[in-house]
């Protein structure tokens, strides 16, 4: 049997390479990261690798916490601006839509109970009502895409809308002429407005009630998660200065001090401020959003209801179905007396604001209203019918239903104005305290990352 014998090189001359498969060839390159790791590990078991893995660990948290913070507060801010530029104007278009219409429908009723050619007010009163539909329906077209349930309310009025005009030329058009078919025409179109038009309206109306309301709250919602990263960061800086006061028997440490109270005031700034901001957001929805909406609703009950009390009449004798949708509109606006129904929400919602005095104002208008309403019908009963029509429509009798509807009309607009104005108000406040809130997290979390670096670093010199 032969062996061979591996002699060594002469001195000087290069090692052989290992053979495969020994400790330093494939298998000890793959060995390198394991050892590495239990390097770390090694170097984390003394007490200058501690620190070191301390530093890295609050550097870490102090960024982590800082972008957390800083977009938090940045979105609160962008959902505040969305608020007063852009979600609360689209929601007044909507509301717009909504009442032009309604009173575009009560004029055109209106005007046909007028002895011999169309009142000019009353035809330009009309024709402004269809104007402001349209550009507010353009208006509330722009934020409809991606929103099937907004888009598709927009059609029906897209569509409709100028099918309903139509019929009122034809009708006014017969009626200039004395043809009692105008009024057929004017029931046809009115019927359209009740069936498809407003209800396409009222549902386009609280799509975006809904979508400002949503908004709200996300303005006011927690950020919890921002919140959450912060008190974690001040606790592992207050458990690391008590490790490195019993380890080095040193009270305070400049730098994690320094981080410690820039976090103490990142956490106090943004609590204050999210708890001002929430406040005024909140204050603009009860006062202003909510409230807007309860007296755009009793607006818009207002008009439809002067649109049934006119239509009863011009159908002569043969109006019960619009009496009886009056009575129930009524109902809904003030009951008998103007005191309950949205009337008396809006009062209560009111109470002790800017608003309360038009909303009372507005009610004593509704009482009116409908006391003026029985005389109507009592006369239009006993067959004084133009006494009848006299009492609904001349605004110059004190005590006539349309004076009495004006003066309601007029109080819920200026109540309409005041409670959107505590809206713009408020939010502006909100917005307001959050003033330079996500630029000083950024900073005041920068110098907490510095600080923590700091502070450790002048400890590890103490072990070279």
């Amino acid at each position: 049997m032969t062996s061979t014998v591996t002699r060594p090189g002469p001195p000087g001359s290069p090692e052989p390479p290992p053979a495969p498969g020994g400790r330093g060839g494939i298998a000890g390159l793959l060995e390198l990261p394991g050892n590495g790791i239990r390097a770390i590990v090694r170097s984390a078991a003394t007490t200058p690798g501690r620190l070191s893995v301390i530093a890295i660990g609050l550097v870490l948290l102090s960024l982590v916490a800082g972008v957390f913070g800083t977009l938090a507060a940045q979105d609160k801010k962008d959902t505040i601006n969305g608020l007063i530029d852009h979600r609360e104007p689209l929601a007044a278009a909507a509301q717009q839509v909504y009442r032009a219409l309604s009173d575009a429908d009560a004029t055109a009723a209106s005007s046909f109970l007028s002895i011999g050619t169309e009142p000019l007010p009353m035809r330009q009163r009309y024709e402004r009502d269809i104007a402001e539909a349209g550009a507010a329906l353009a208006k509330a077209a722009s934020d409809s895409s991606g929103v099937g349930e907004a888009a598709e309310q927009i059609n029906i009025l897209s569509r409709e809308l100028p099918v309903y005009t139509g019929l009122i030329e034809t009708a006014r058009t017969y009626n200039r002429q004395g043809f009692p078919v105008g009024a057929s025409y004017l029931r046809e179109a009115s019927e359209l407005m009740r069936s498809k038009i407003l209800p396409a309206a009222q549902e386009l109306y609280r799509t975006d009630t809904d979508r400002l309301a949503a908004e709200q709250d996300d303005a006011t919602g927690f950020p919890w998660l921002a919140t959450a990263l912060v008190l974690a960061l001040l606790a592992a800086l207050i458990v690391t200065q008590v490790h490195l006061t019993r380890k080095t028997n040193r009270l305070l440490n400049v730098g994690l001090v320094v981080a410690t109270v820039s976090v103490v005031v990142a956490l106090l700034w943004g609590a204050a401020a999210l708890i001002v901001q929430s406040s005024l957001v909140g204050s603009g929805e009860d006062d202003g959003s909510h409230q807007v909406d309860v007296l755009v609703r009793a607006r818009i009950a207002a008009l439809q209801a002067r649109a049934n009390e006119t239509l009863t009449l011009v159908a002569r004798g043969d109006g019960a179905a619009y009496e009886k949708d009056f009575t129930d509109l009524a109902g809904q606006l003030g009951g008998t007396d103007g005191q309950g129904g949205l009337l008396g929400e809006a009062r209560g919602l009111a109470a002790g604001g800017a608003a309360a005095d038009k909303v009372d104002a507005a009610i004593q208008a509704a009482s009116a209203w409908f006391k003026a309403h029985g005389q109507v019908r009592k006369q239009d009963d006993d067959g004084s019918y133009q006494d009848a029509v006299d009492t609904a429509i001349r605004d110059d009798l004190k005590d006539g239903a349309a004076a009495a509807f004006l003066r309601l009309d007029e109080n819920l607009v200026a109540a309409i104005n005041v409670g959107r104005q505590e809206f713009l108000d408020d939010t502006r406040g909100a917005d307001r305290a959050l003033t330079l809130l996500a630029p000083g997290i950024a900073v005041l979390a920068l110098i907490a990352a510095a600080g923590a670096a700091l502070g450790i670093r002048e400890r590890l010199r103490e072990y070279r």
